[in-house]
């Protein structure tokens, strides 16, 4: 990674010399816009409305029109004059608790090294930081902006995540959540339910971003020459639209209790398993009933008097002779 800012981090009479990095990176696929009949590229151009001509990027400055049409122009040099934007210090403000900060202000994250040989006083910083379960305030700027943001740490690293500040979050007024609704017991009974049943850690390694994988699947696709994904009929399910919460949550809650009964269910006929037999089916010939124990027992019997009385009828015939 390369450093985007190089400064310090002050807390009281404590200062901690420290680079800036860039802690995400954007991994959304670019396109190009192009002619649709020859392919050929589009590009903007940056034409002069006065003189008509082409404005090359270096000839463009920046400026600013009044509410009464006045243009003044703010050059490089102006910016750079601004008290706050010469300054190159992260500077600590106050240490609040981390609930207090509402998610819906983050921002931008950014990785802090420690920029000296000594890292001492960073790594003092960051086991305060976890000791005390706190989270600090600071203000700095970058890129000809103050930024208001939360220093906190991640992995053992300092990170300082800059924030919105208060107006830029717009509040959240729709008249249709004032409405009076009535939920039962039940509802909400099963909705815990059904929560219940979704509970888990969370583990961000075990989510990929499908869209983006399916559109390269498809962008290698084209380069090929074929169709990644051709089209399939689609048809209304029964989930399309359901009009009875309770029910909706109730089947939910079987659904997934169900587990793999209910994977197999929603599988397409293709990957389902076998179905087994409907019950209607005529059912196979029996065999016949084995005989009775008692009758097998009188045979074996017989076949043993039998068995007995040939010797006896031998020696008879002997006597006699």
């Amino acid at each position: 990674m390369r450093s985007i800012w190089k400064g310090s981090l002050t807390f009281g009479l404590v200062n901690v010399p420290i680079k800036v990095y860039s802690a995400t990176e954007d991994h959304d696929i670019r396109f190009r816009q192009v002619h649709g009949r020859d392919m050929g590229r589009i590009r903007y151009s940056r034409v002069c409305e006065k003189c008509g001509e082409v404005v090359p990027f270096e000839d463009i400055e920046k400026a600013f029109e009044g509410d009464d049409g006045q243009v003044v122009m703010i050059t490089d040099e102006d910016l750079a004059s601004l008290p706050t934007d010469r300054s190159h210090e992260i500077e600590i403000i106050e240490f609040v608790p981390t609930d207090q900060i509402d998610p819906l202000m983050y921002d931008k994250p950014y990785y802090l090294e420690p920029a000296t040989k000594s890292p001492k006083a960073y790594v003092l910083l960051r086991k305060t930081l976890e000791q005390t379960d706190r989270i600090a305030i600071a203000k700095f700027a970058l890129r000809q902006k103050q930024r208001l943001a939360v220093l906190r740490v991640r992995d053992d690293v300092l990170v300082v995540q800059t924030l919105l500040w208060p107006d830029e979050v717009r509040a959240a007024e729709f008249s249709g959540i004032s409405d009076d609704v009535t939920i039962s017991d039940k509802e909400l009974k099963m909705a815990v339910s059904l929560v219940d049943s979704f509970a888990a850690d969370f583990k961000p390694e075990d989510f990929v971003d499908e869209y983006r994988a399916e559109l390269e699947q498809m962008i290698d696709a084209k380069l090929e020459g074929g169709d990644a994904f051709p089209a399939e009929e689609t048809s209304d399910g029964e989930d399309a639209e359901v009009l009875d919460l309770l029910a909706a949550l109730q089947r939910s809650v079987e659904r997934q209790k169900g587990g793999g009964a209910a994977a197999d269910a929603d599988k397409p006929a293709a990957t389902k398993k076998a179905d087994p037999e409907p019950e209607d089916k005529p059912a196979p010939k029996r065999r016949a009933p084995a005989k009775p124990r008692a009758t097998a027992a009188k045979k074996a019997d017989a076949d043993a008097d039998g068995a007995a009385a040939k010797p006896a009828a031998r020696t008879r015939k002997a006597k006699s002779a």
